[in-house]
């Protein structure tokens, strides 16, 4: 590892970070910041779990001292993302993710035709609603079959977690975004033991990214408390072309 190693993966890790904050995705920017380094992928993945992990830990708790997570639905939805999550690494371990791929190239235009069309998209409801078992229940069933996504996949996640808990659990968007972070936080504490345990993790670089990523998680979640829908939404549109360009550079690569 060279400088310039450092000097690529460093500030693509922060603003990774603080997109990731405020909206999800921000693996979308982190994890090619490590590939365009030109190490194995695998080293790739786990260095980024590793930096994703350290930036992610700073601003779950920066969001449960805002009070936007509720113990009985952070807990619930832990255990079904892990379930998925778990079965999803199952699937991929059989099926290509390329069907995968070929799904997302037509929700990811409609859904960002959803939140251009849909002035209710993202509304931020008052913290204070009660949290009814309907909710609950239904982010349960999001927790899992996203967890089978981010087991099977992976980029995008939070940005389709977010999404889905304001869109069809109808959770207030803080609530919300605090338990997609806790969410986020659990699978990949999980997929960096994985890797830490293979050996696929540069320490020394994935520390010092990491440090960025945490500057980066921070100011997101204080900008996100500022600015709340107004500022998620149009990054989540961001984020979503991004996401749809790289799956069709994939594919014509």
């Amino acid at each position: 590892m060279g400088l310039i190693t450092f000097l690529i993966v460093c500030p693509l890790v922060f603003l990774g970070g603080f997109v990731d904050s405020i909206a999800g995705g921000g693996g979308l920017i982190s994890l090619p910041a490590y590939v365009m380094t030109g190490m194995p992928v695998h080293f790739a993945i786990g260095t980024n779990k590793l930096s994703s992990a350290m930036g992610t830990t700073v601003s779950t708790l920066q969001f449960a001292r805002s009070g936007y997570m509720k113990l009985k639905l952070s807990v619930v939805t832990i255990l079904a993302a892990l379930l998925g999550s778990f079965s999803g690494a199952r699937i991929a371990l059989h099926i290509s993710d390329y069907y995968f791929r070929i799904i997302l190239l037509v929700v990811l235009p409609l859904t960002a035709l959803y939140l251009v069309f849909n002035k209710k998209a993202l509304k931020a409801n008052s913290f204070s609603e009660d949290v009814v078992s309907k909710q609950v229940w239904t982010s349960v069933v999001i927790a899992f079959t996203l967890g089978i996504y981010d087991g099977f996949y992976g980029p995008g996640t939070g940005t389709f977690l977010l999404l889905c808990l304001t869109g069809i659990a109808h959770l207030p968007i803080n609530l919300a975004a605090g338990t997609t972070k806790v969410i986020n936080l659990t699978t990949n504490v999980t997929a960096l033991s994985v890797f830490l345990f293979s050996g696929k993790v540069l320490l020394v670089l994935g520390l010092t990214a990491g440090l960025f990523g945490i500057a980066g998680n921070y100011l997101g979640a204080v900008y996100f408390k500022r600015g709340g829908a107004k500022i998620a939404k149009p990054i989540i549109l961001v984020v979503l072309v991004i996401f749809f360009v790289k799956l069709i550079f994939d594919f014509i690569k």
